[in-house]
């Protein structure tokens, strides 16, 4: 073989093997362009435990508050740990909370539960964008993860199911501009721009800012890559 050929020959492969070559994949807990992460996958940093309801909240003094937020931090550090890069909840606990709260945004999250899991994505602190497994015996079996769980005048389910067999990850984008919101299940969307109604004062919109929380509801439960961008009106 001549040094043209086999030159031609090593060109060729080195081109082929660059369009067949799978492009690369971000690790864990690194934000796309245009996100900030919310969990750093390595500590509980940016987070919080769960403090009563907004109005609860909303009611306490500014010591009384910070009390409680105190021991709400320390049962959370006992529940809520990091592992491999994952936040991992062992159901014995409350919710984890944002330290930060927020207005308009579009939030990106991975989860997975396990048999017979129940959770949920509360936005501004009020319930939720729904995570079960479908297969739950309750009278929603068959109803996917996504919906407006607690809406009692607008929609509440979602148009399908989108869910990964149970015991695998699945993503979540939520967007949630003014009152309404719109979710994508494994990039299926599943809520199409549906008003999520304020379960703790319902005559009452929707708080314009608040926490965003990840559900306790006493199943082991797994997120990461949770990544959150800011939007303005």
């Amino acid at each position: 073989m001549t040094n043209r050929v086999a030159s031609i020959m090593a060109a060729s492969f080195i081109l082929l093997f660059g369009v067949l070559a799978p492009a690369a994949v971000a690790a864990d807990n690194t934000p796309p362009a245009g996100y900030i992460a919310l969990f750093n996958g390595k500590d509980l940093s940016g987070w919080k435990g769960l403090v009563a309801s907004p109005p609860a909240r909303a009611a306490m003094s500014a010591e009384e508050l910070a009390e409680k937020q105190k021991a709400a931090d320390e049962t959370m550090r006992q529940h809520w740990k990091v592992q491999d890069g994952v936040l991992t909840y062992d159901g014995k606990g409350q919710s984890l909370c944002t330290a930060k709260d927020y207005g308009d945004f579009e939030l990106l999250v991975d989860w997975k539960i396990l048999k017979d899991g129940d959770s949920g994505i509360y936005l501004r602190g009020s319930p939720q964008v729904q995570i079960w497994d479908p297969d739950v015996s309750v009278p929603e079996k068959g109803i996917g993860s996504g919906g407006l769980f607690n809406n009692q005048k607008n929609p509440s389910r979602p148009s399908a199911s989108a869910d990964n067999p149970v015991g695998q990850w699945n993503t979540f984008k939520i967007r949630m501009v003014g009152d309404k919101v719109s979710v994508w299940l494994n990039d299926k969307l599943v809520v199409d721009n549906v008003v999520l109604e304020n379960y703790w004062e319902r005559d009452k919109p929707i708080y314009p800012t608040g926490q965003i929380e990840l559900q306790h509801h006493g199943n082991t439960l797994f997120f990461k890559n949770v990544y959150l961008k800011e939007l303005s009106r």
